[in-house]
């Protein structure tokens, strides 16, 4: 164990099991430990480095702002959170955003926006938020609740209350609920990555849609992990043709930096008013700098890229030897190995490849930039590893 490595396991709270592997720089999607070793970064640090390691046009956005202002207290305005406001709801179609720090809080706006917006309309007592099962909403003690997996909930008990989970696919179970529940809200990821990349159905979420118009139900996506271009559309409720009331974004949004949004659509644009709700970090000018040239150069081309590479991918491991199933969209694949998952990412490791596991499956979600020879061998590294 190296010093660092010592240091880090007596003095940092010890939530997460750490790869004996310290990142010290790295380029694109290439990285490179202490001793020196490169590897072909397929993580992104779990889909947040949307345009890989050190990428020169977010490093001069953010040193630039970083020369003028660090951060304000939104008491004040600064440019760069009102001009990344305006971009997002250029590109979406909706009206307003909320800003906080990452893809928990903007998913506790949603929950308040969408309660809040019931009680007025309906009274307080439609206060109950829907969640489908294999869900991951966060980790503060709400979006816990709102996580349709028991064993997230295991040792925090008492959640938040209001809660209701449902099966990914049953339009008629939605109906029932409805039916039964005084329902504020639907929460969704059109892909469940936590959940094992699960792809959910499209007839499904359109289905919700339908329903939620019908019965003035508060609509929400879920794009933390899949948004900003990851599954070659700008948000992956793209893909389904349905006009949501809310979306919530984080990782990819800042290219490495902490920030979370919150969207709100025309019904909901004005549910929040002065003193509602807010952040102390919310709209950072650094990180609203660094996101705003994210989101710059998200577009078609890059659009098309991603989604070929993602083609690429699911043809290459789909039949492949070891392999039982892929899914996913895009940039964000996930591989059914027979052998566990985690043993699969651990031989990469030691082969020049980092991936990740979601569940039972190795996930890829790798920079949205990523060269394709480099895609190419970790995918060769991949497939070797699987098949061993």
């Amino acid at each position: 164990m190296s010093e660092l490595q010592a240091l880090d396991k007596k003095y940092v709270a010890g939530t997460y099991a750490r790869f004996p592997v310290e990142i010290v720089k790295g380029e694109g999607s290439m990285v490179y430990d202490a001793e020196g070793k490169a590897y072909i970064d397929l993580g992104s640090g779990i889909g947040v480095t949307a345009f890989g390691i050190a990428d020169k046009a977010w490093q001069a956005a953010v040193i630039e702002q970083l020369s003028k202002v660090q951060h304000t207290s939104n008491l004040y305005y600064t440019e760069p959170c009102a001009r990344l406001a305006e971009a997002l709801c250029a590109k979406t179609g909706l009206k307003k955003v909320f800003f906080g720090n990452s893809g928990a809080e903007a998913n506790e706006c949603a929950i308040k926006v969408a309660r809040k917006y019931a009680a007025e309309k309906k009274g307080p007592e439609y206060n109950v938020i829907v969640t489908l099962k294999n869900s991951f909403h966060g980790r503060t003690l709400t979006t816990l609740a709102a996580t349709g997996q028991e064993h997230y909930h295991e040792l925090f008990q008492p959640l938040t209350p209001g809660f209701v989970h449902l099966e990914p696919g049953n339009l008629k179970e939605f109906e029932e609920i409805l039916a039964n529940y005084k329902v504020a809200g639907i929460l969704i990821e059109c892909i469940q990555g936590e959940g094992g990349v699960h792809v959910v159905d499209g007839d499904f979420i359109r289905g919700v849609a339908a329903l939620c118009q019908k019965e003035d139900i508060v609509l929400m996506f879920d794009e933390v992990q899949t948004g900003n271009g990851r599954t070659g559309k700008f948000y992956a409720y793209m893909h389904h043709g349905v006009t949501p009331d809310v979306v919530t974004t984080a990782k990819g949004l800042g290219g490495g930096l902490p920030i979370g949004a919150c969207l709100l659509g025309e019904k909901v644009q004005n549910v929040l008013g002065f003193g509602d709700h807010g952040s102390t970090y919310g709209g950072n000018p650094i990180a609203s700098a660094g996101a705003c040239n994210v989101i710059s150069r998200i577009d078609e081309k890059l659009m098309a890229e991603v989604a070929e590479k993602g083609a690429y991918l699911k043809k290459t491991f789909s039949g492949a030897k070891g392999v039982r199933s892929v899914s996913g969209m895009g940039l964000m694949i996930g591989i059914e190995t027979e052998k566990p998952a985690a043993e699969v990412v651990k031989a990469c490791m030691a082969k020049g490849v980092l991936c990740l596991t979601a569940k039972n499956k190795v996930r890829l979600l790798p920079a949205l930039n990523i060269p394709v020879e480099q895609l190419k061998k970790a995918a060769e590294i991949i497939l070797s590893v699987i098949a061993e």
